[in-house]
């Protein structure tokens, strides 16, 4: 079992930056891939980025790549999306989830959740 607890969401004005955390509890923490979602309203949860155990591998959706940065401390049980140049439509909850699988893009296979950080970026 893994709880996962989101924090750093916050309001923002467009081009500045913002650091999510979210910490894990549970001794196995080192053996799931972590992934970050979103969800703005009235849309459906998108993928945002995406790690494996050991956080050497990481993959981005495209409308993030090269402003977000997943990464991860296993010895803090701790991953974190450090998201720059923020834009008015990267307005969303942000949700991390934990999965068996190395790491995966696919809301369905992430085993379990965080309740979210609410991320507002201002024109």
């Amino acid at each position: 079992q893994v709880q996962l607890v989101e924090s750093g969401g916050g309001l923002v004005q467009a081009g500045g930056s913002l650091r999510l955390s979210c910490a894990a509890s549970g001794r196995t923490f080192n053996t799931y891939g972590m992934g970050w979602f979103r969800q703005a309203p009235g849309k459906e949860r998108e993928f945002v980025a995406a790690t494996n155990w050991s956080g050497d591998s990481t993959t981005y959706a495209d409308f993030v790549k090269g402003r977000f940065t997943l990464s991860r401390d296993n010895a803090k049980n701790t991953v974190y999306l450090q998201m720059n140049s923020l834009k008015p439509e990267d307005t969303a909850v942000y949700y991390c989830a934990a999965t068996r699988f190395y790491f995966t893009v696919r809301a369905g296979q992430y085993d379990y959740w965080g309740q979210g950080t609410q991320v507002t970026v201002s024109s």
